[in-house]
């Protein structure tokens, strides 16, 4: 039997944690979440979580995973997810992974390229300037020679910046590039649907969501994970919810301010998602225009498999 594997990809607010739940439902199987936010504890309104009555019916792997603190790295959950994937194979489960960061479901998929050696000296020069100028420096390097592996960091993912400029240095060639044409010799068919709508209705969706979390207690929320003791400035942090916030409890902004930000950035997000999702042909994209769409999406994904078989 096809070792099987059901990938569902989308952009933030598309519905791929409510298709993901229903059809590990009917499937009774299991999730394996490809999202690098989801993955820390206590960050759950501003990362849109599942329910936690969702996360009771349904196993989901990777959510709830790490401290906000905790250093992870995306070949770590490559290896992570591979033996989740194996676990539920040896379970006679069909297993199903759902995620909108595109560098997680890369790993999953075909693996992280990582041939290109070190350079001792690059390595030394670039420490050298971050420590004088700060990691902004370098982002904008990076944006000038690699702005589309640029848009999937940020300047505080400092080693990863590194790493896309020192592939660069020694090459000439993006690391993205690497990235595409490196494929992870594997037994596993991998069956990705991407889930699509319109622009227009998707960051209606995003502006509605964002005011929902804002009322669901976003800002309590991220008092209480820094009232715990954890740093504002650490990665997990660094991102779309959470720093916006952070600059309005820091004084720095108004919360109508932050409330305009989020709403923004979380649009800006959705906008390289989908660069980077729609690189890859082989996802099947399953067109919608409303959330009762969603519902059939499903049973379309059990019928797709069931006629490769």
């Amino acid at each position: 039997m096809e070792r099987q594997v059901i990938v569902i990809v989308g952009p933030t607010c598309s519905g791929k944690t409510k298709v993901s739940i229903e059809l590990a439902k009917k499937l009774n199987s299991e999730i394996i979440s490809a999202d690098s936010r989801q993955i820390y504890m206590y960050l759950d309104i501003g990362t849109a979580k599942p329910l936690n009555e969702d996360l009771e019916t349904v196993k989901h792997h990777f959510i709830n995973y790490l401290y906000p603190d905790e250093n992870y790295n995306v070949s770590r959950f490559e290896n992570d997810a591979l033996e989740k994937i194996e676990k539920l194979f040896h379970n006679n489960k069909i297993p199903i992974v759902a995620g909108g960061s595109g560098l997680y479901i890369h790993a999953i998929v075909d693996g992280i390229f990582d041939a290109v050696n070190a350079d001792d000296e690059f390595r030394e020069e670039f420490n050298l300037k971050r420590e004088k100028f700060g990691n902004e420096y370098w982002y904008e390097e990076l944006k000038k020679v690699d702005p589309l592996s640029a848009s999937e960091m940020l300047p505080q993912n400092w080693k990863r910046v590194m790493r896309a400029l020192e592939v660069y240095h020694l090459s000439g060639q993006q690391i993205w590039k690497f990235q595409r044409d490196y494929k992870r010799e594997t037994n596993i068919n991998f069956i990705q649907f991407g889930i699509e709508w319109p622009r227009e209705i998707l960051y209606d969706n995003i502006n509605n969501r964002v005011v929902t979390m804002i009322s669901n207690g976003l800002v309590d929320e991220v008092k209480s994970i820094l009232n715990a003791g954890y740093n504002s400035n650490l990665n997990s942090l660094n991102t779309v919810g959470y720093k916006e916030i952070i600059s309005y409890l820091q004084n720095e902004i108004s919360l109508d301010r932050a409330v305009e930000l989020i709403k923004r950035n979380t649009r800006h997000y959705a906008k390289r998602q989908l660069t980077w999702f729609r690189k890859d042909k082989r996802i099947h994209w399953i067109k919608i225009q409303s959330g009762e769409q969603l519902k059939e999406i499903p049973d379309y994904i059990i019928n797709h498999i069931s006629n490769l078989k």
